[in-house]
């Protein structure tokens, strides 16, 4: 049996962030991934949006860590060279019935330390965004979007540098305790280690249930969000990423850019009972009514299907939202044993920050 210092099962954003800042501590780290590379699931199937934290409960993780992950993503964007643009976005409201909406965007942005927030009359809004319709706005200047790819390559550089190993194709079949550490098994393979994080994903639940000695009663339920995308061809009139005010269990169909200039609409939301990520063209409709309350002039013969995700909930349709779930020791008693839960949006902005806090969690 094989020994490290570390096992991190995942090799999604987190996953990464999380092996980087065991590495940066000295820790020998292996990383395994099912799929044949690192970031093919929820990773690269998002925004790429580094956000600012505007619309998490005060008190939340997902407020702290994601504040926190994004002063860490541009510090380390900037020293790494990872292409990411501080872009801004505007969160706008189509009437004034939507106004409570943009007060309660103020509201928590202030309670998690965003403090540049500003609200726009539409005159306003549209000096900045002439294209714009709506009733009026607030402007975040501190969101901005990333290369998720380079990104996670530059987090697997640097853990990478510090000794870490990621193994691919390595789909984790059964975990149990020998004595101090946790053995898992790999194939033919026996690798353990007195740390385990369990940072899978959309397999998070999956992984957990297979932990021998891990009351079944900790493992929360999974609800999977489905979330299309539609991409819009030709040169879009926006620069900032331009929001709805949010829903009860998403952020919206927005206008989002990536950083050749890709204009994207979306994601919806779909609650499905298995993972699949068709884009039925058939949703247009929706998409172009979305595009149109925000952009009346948008061209339907330019909206085309792009890709879809699926977002790990902990919360389904009508519960209340959900917070990441970081689940160590003093929950579930099993020394060396931390699971990562319901980590989705912010989870790609709060990664460094997740790193941080699993790496302080470990001792």
């Amino acid at each position: 049996m094989d020994e490290v210092d570390a096992i991190v099962v995942g090799a999604g954003v987190v996953g990464l962030a999380v092996a980087r800042a065991l590495a940066l501590a000295g820790r020998e780290v292996i990383i395994l991934e099912r799929e044949r590379q690192f970031g093919m699931v929820t990773s690269s199937r998002n925004s790429g949006v580094i956000h600012a934290g505007l619309y998490y409960p005060d008190g939340s993780l997902k407020a702290q860590l994601c504040v926190e992950g994004r002063h860490h993503l541009y510090d380390f964007c900037e020293r790494r060279g990872v292409p990411h643009r501080r872009c801004g976005k505007l969160i706008v409201a189509a009437s004034e019935d939507e106004f409570p909406g943009l007060d309660a965007v103020m509201a928590r942005g202030a309670a998690a330390g965003v403090d540049d927030l500003v609200r726009l009359t539409p005159d306003e809004a549209r000096a900045i965004e002439p294209a714009l319709a709506c009733a009026g706005a607030v402007h975040s200047p501190s969101t901005g979007i990333v290369d998720q790819h380079e990104l996670m390559l530059a987090l697997l550089g640097e853990a990478e540098a510090h000794g870490a190993m990621l193994v691919c194709e390595a789909p984790v079949e059964a975990i149990a305790q020998a004595g101090s550490r946790w053995a898992v098994q790999v194939g033919e393979t026996r690798l353990a280690a007195p740390l385990l994080v369990n940072a899978a994903g959309l397999g998070a639940q999956a992984l957990a249930r297979t932990i021998e000695v891990l009351d079944p009663a900790l493992v929360p339920p999974l609800y999977y969000a489905k979330g299309c995308y539609f991409a819009y061809s030709g040169r879009a009139p926006f620069t900032r990423l331009i929001y709805p005010v949010p829903g009860p269990a998403s952020l919206g169909t927005h206008f989002t850019l990536d950083l050749g200039g890709q204009a994207r609409f979306g994601p919806d939301i779909h609650w499905v009972d298995e993972i699949d990520y068709t884009v039925d063209p058939a949703l247009k409709p929706e998409f172009l009514a979305a595009a149109r309350r925000i952009w009346p002039a948008a061209e339907e013969e330019r909206l085309q299907p792009a890709y879809a995700g699926v977002r790990p909930k902990l919360a389904g349709p009508g519960m209340p939202t959900a917070d990441f779930v970081l689940q160590g020791e003093e929950v579930h008693g099993l020394p060396g044993l931390i699971n990562l839960f319901g980590i989705e949006s912010p989870g790609l902005t709060s990664s460094l920050a997740i790193g941080a806090r699993v790496a302080a969690m470990a001792g």
